[in-house]
């Protein structure tokens, strides 16, 4: 009855429209002080501080702090530039060469919103310039914008690193596969539909550019290719933890936009620490809240009576996983990517594991479930993003535009979940 009480409240505290941290560490307190007395309140604080002065945790403001440089930078003009000048004589090349410059840009970012505002301010007007339908235009920018989420260095899976356990650099290179295949997905499905309906994107005249103009945009962006290596090679090289790496990325970023872009003053420093706080400060009282929300169901032992629950009723393993991703996306439609990490592992987890599935394998899924959470409304930010970089294009217009490409990734979402090894096979390779 008292757990019943508790999560009842906390759902109608999130219907409300109460902040989650609030929500979650309210009820979280709450069931800790009715089961074990005033006494028990300690653990509340034991969780929260214990949750958010783990060092692998720190690696999640630094990468924000990366990202918010380098969205601020001319680096999403620049990586534009090159994809269109390589790819702009397929069909539809303006739209894959956004998917392939936002697929760029979230190696370098990780967070979905970044994305979308560097490349789409940008793309989508050149795009509609030229003539191309606001269905392709929009929707190939609000969903591969998405992939910064998938990419490394990525903010949800520190989240959820932060939260199971689980390594950091095995969830990083985890994603780069299913990040890698979503974009040529979403590439090929732009490339097949404009060929049956060439009205929707117009060949340019004027797109037959010089292989010395191809090269020449190289050269824009070879400090791009150098933070990366930074990053992620350091990574996998073990040269250095997520951590360290970090802040060699945000140290990276910083010289990049102080030298090779001469656009770092101490007004637009602060601004951007400010802005970095803001979000990073955000996450971590969601996570730590979420932490005594965990504590008083473990304490309770909801997780363990749920995954035996669920396993006594003899179900295929394979069908109660595709219903979990189904109430992702459900949640995902109502709740923000970081929220959703935070109030769904805890009890979805230790059902996983009893399933028989990897936890790694699982992060990486939760992570393409929160790809399309970010597009689908109401909750959806890129829309959002999106519409506040392009102010000509209505709302409606861009939320029709990008449920094609939606399907597109709920495919490959049921391709990574009905085989595994398709998402695990590179990581298994790193020891």
């Amino acid at each position: 009855m008292l757990t019943l009480m508790v999560v009842v409240l906390l759902l109608v505290l999130i219907a409300l429209g109460v902040d989650i941290f609030i929500a979650l560490g309210f009820t979280g307190v709450l069931g800790i002080l009715l089961f074990r007395g005033p006494d028990a309140l300690t653990l509340a604080a034991t969780a929260f501080f214990g949750q958010e002065t783990t060092f692998e945790l720190l690696a999640l403001p630094l990468f924000v702090v990366m990202g918010n440089i380098l969205a601020k930078s001319p680096i999403g003009a620049d990586l534009y530039t090159m994809a269109t000048r390589w790819l702009s004589w397929l069909p539809g090349g303006l739209a894959i060469a956004s998917i392939g410059a936002c697929t760029v840009f979230g190696a370098v970012s990780g967070v979905s919103v970044a994305g979308v505002a560097a490349i789409g301010s940008m793309a989508v007007p050149e795009m509609l310039k030229r003539g191309y339908s606001s269905k392709i235009a929009a929707g190939s920018v609000v969903t591969a914008g998405a992939l910064a989420m998938l990419i490394p260095p990525s903010v949800p899976f520190i989240i959820y690193s932060a939260i199971t356990g689980e390594s950091i650099a095995r969830l990083f290179i985890g994603g780069v596969v299913p990040g890698l295949i979503l974009a040529f997905m979403l590439s090929l499905y732009v490339l097949i539909r404009v060929v049956i309906s060439p009205a929707l994107a117009p060949r340019w005249i004027d797109s037959g550019y010089t292989w010395k103009e191809r090269w020449s945009s190289l050269l824009k962006i070879w400090h791009v290719g150098i933070l990366i290596i930074l990053v992620l090679g350091s990574i996998y090289a073990g040269v250095a933890t997520p951590t360290e790496a970090s802040a060699i990325g945000t140290v990276g970023a910083f010289v990049i936009a102080s030298i090779a872009y001469r656009i770092v003053d101490l007004k637009r420093s602060l601004e951007i620490l400010l802005d970095s706080m803001r979000i990073s400060v955000a996450i971590m009282v969601i996570i730590g809240c979420a932490m005594i929300f965990g504590s008083f169901l473990n304490m309770i032992r909801i997780p363990e009576m749920l995954s035996n629950f669920v396993i006594g009723l003899n179900l295929s393993p394979l069908f109660l996983i595709l219903a979990i991703q189904m109430l992702l996306i459900i949640g995902g439609m109502f709740v923000d990517a970081a929220s959703l990490i935070v109030i769904t592992t805890p009890i979805l987890l230790p059902l996983v594991r009893a399933l028989g599935y990897d936890p790694l394998w699982y992060g990486i899924i939760l992570v393409i479930n929160l790809e399309l959470a970010v597009v689908t409304p109401p909750v959806g930010l890129n829309l959002y993003t999106l519409k506040s970089c392009v102010p000509s294009l209505s709302l409606e217009e861009i939320i029709k535009s990008s449920l094609p490409f939606l399907v597109i990734e709920f495919i490959c979402l049921l391709l990574f979940t009905l085989y595994p090894p398709l998402s695990l096979w590179l990581p298994n390779m790193i020891k």
